[in-house]
């Protein structure tokens, strides 16, 4: 069930940016294609003909048992060039077009895709931590022919459908570190060099990524690791992919690991009908989208992937209700937890003349930072280490496992603290801008500050003696 689930994500990451809306072949977006998870052939980087060869990953497991065993499935699109050709005078003899109609049917050549998973022989974590093994992955090529007739049935063409075969190298191997077994992973195109782009391509695995599964052992979250794994998270590498948790949260059987930016148990929406190859946008806004297409662009895009001809019925078939389930779902935040109530004794209490809390002055609303008298962020520091870092201080940035991807990028630079704010919540944030950025005296000025929490910053310097605000021509706000 895990590993079906995760299926389920998986393919979401298989077909991401496989087509846009508004699906039609003649669409700019859609002339540029395949661009995650692709594995060139040997050579192909170097030569600027394609995307490298090599994807690894490194990822923790607890062994529970001398039998730990971990069973790779290798999953990737194989592209299928679809070929029309029109009938000719001469039965045996037909001419490449790039489009052909008859009657309300039009056939377009396209590059479509296969799916393909390979499923690897399942090896034990401590032979492989004796040797590691090397597991050959091969998909046969091939061509396949789909003859086109008109409504009388004559034959008006066909479509070839061909396939490059795929070679690569699976190579696994493990290691203990800090009472844990450190699996590394590494998928390896190993087709021979090419001369083209366009053969490149065909001989590439797209979309490539990685279900692992566990049996005897339990994955652990680089993203959100036990105290005692977080070094041992810090020795984990990763080249072109991530690996994050999969199935129902909570499982620690199965990792997703994905060329594609995810969080752990990553899932799709309940209220989503179908794919739409997208993901980071919204179900309902392409539906719509889709649904305000004239019939000839919803006819071009049913002719230019059959996938795209499935979102386009299965847009223009939808009920009401199932739209209006994509709008979205209210939810409870506290459903599910016991609510405390103190017990108030209401006949020491005159309700008809209590009066209300007061969260600011008449003159002066609550969330005005004049209301709190107190809030200086031009002046206030915070303890970080042991020393008082305050406006002016140099600091160096170590962005927390819980960082939004953007943080990442700034990880070991210096940068200096132009104020420490305080939130509603109690929370303290550090504004800072980097010393080695040119603009970084401008993004002060306008208050354009990069945020980060105490613990993800090292003191390096004291502000200088005498430190104080540059002219600002906005007012300093809580945040």
């Amino acid at each position: 069930m895990s590993l079906k689930l995760a299926r389920t994500v998986a393919d979401a990451v298989l077909f991401e940016g496989y087509l846009l809306y508004p699906y039609r072949s003649t669409s700019s977006k859609n002339r540029v294609r395949w661009q995650f998870g692709v594995l060139g052939p040997q050579g192909a980087a170097q030569a600027s003909l394609g995307e490298e060869s090599v994807m690894s990953s490194q990822c923790l497991l607890r062994d529970g048992s001398a039998d730990g065993r971990v069973t790779v499935h290798l999953r990737f699109l194989q592209l299928q060039r679809r070929c029309v050709e029109q009938a000719t005078d001469d039965p045996e003899r037909f001419e490449p077009v790039e489009q052909l109609s008859s009657g309300a049917r039009t056939w377009l050549s396209w590059d479509e895709a296969v799916e393909q998973e390979v499923e690897l022989a399942s090896c034990q974590l401590t032979a492989l931590a004796q040797q590691h093994r090397e597991l050959p992955v091969s998909v046969a090529g091939g061509t396949d022919v789909e003859t086109l007739v008109d409504d009388a049935g004559t034959t008006v063409g066909r479509i070839l459908r061909r396939r490059r075969p795929i070679e690569a190298v699976v190579s696994l191997g493990a290691s203990p570190i800090d009472d844990l077994v450190q699996l590394s992973l590494q998928v390896e195109n190993v087709a021979p060099a090419v001369s083209d782009k366009d053969e490149a391509i065909q001989l590439s695995l797209i979309g490539a990524h990685a279900l692992l599964h566990a049996e005897g052992a339990q994955f652990v979250s680089l993203l959100e690791p036990p105290d005692e794994a977080v070094a041992a998270v810090a020795a984990c590498t990763q080249h072109r992919c991530w690996p994050v948790m999969a199935g129902l949260p909570g499982d620690t059987d199965i990792v997703l690991v994905s060329p594609i930016i995810l969080y752990d148990y990553p899932e799709v929406a309940d209220q989503s009908a179908g794919a739409l190859f997208d993901s980071t946008e919204i179900d309902e806004i392409l539906t719509l989208r889709v649904m305000t297409l004239t019939d000839e662009e919803k006819a071009q895009a049913r002719a230019t992937d059959p996938r795209a001809a499935e979102i386009i019925d299965r847009c223009d078939s939808m009920s009401p209700e199932a739209l209006a389930q994509l709008h979205g779902i209210l939810r409870d935040p506290h459903a599910g937890m016991a609510a405390a109530l103190p017990d108030v004794d209401l006949g020491t209490v005159d309700l008809r003349n209590a009066e209300p809390p007061s969260f600011g002055s008449a003159d002066v609303p609550w969330w005005d930072p004049e209301e709190d008298a107190s809030v200086h962020p031009d002046v206030d520091s915070v303890l970080i280490d042991g020393v008082a870092v305050s406006r002016g201080s140099t600091v160096r940035i170590h962005p927390s496992r819980r960082a939004d991807a953007q943080d990442l990028f700034f990880a070991g630079q210096e940068a200096r603290v132009s104020a420490v704010h305080s939130d509603v919540d109690g929370e303290i944030h550090v504004a800072v801008v980097l010393v080695d950025d040119p603009a970084a005296d401008l993004h002060e000025w306008y208050g354009r500050f990069l945020y980060f929490a105490p613990e993800e910053l090292e003191p390096l310097a004291p502000p200088p003696a005498g430190a104080h605000a540059p002219p600002h021509h906005r007012r300093e706000t809580r945040s």
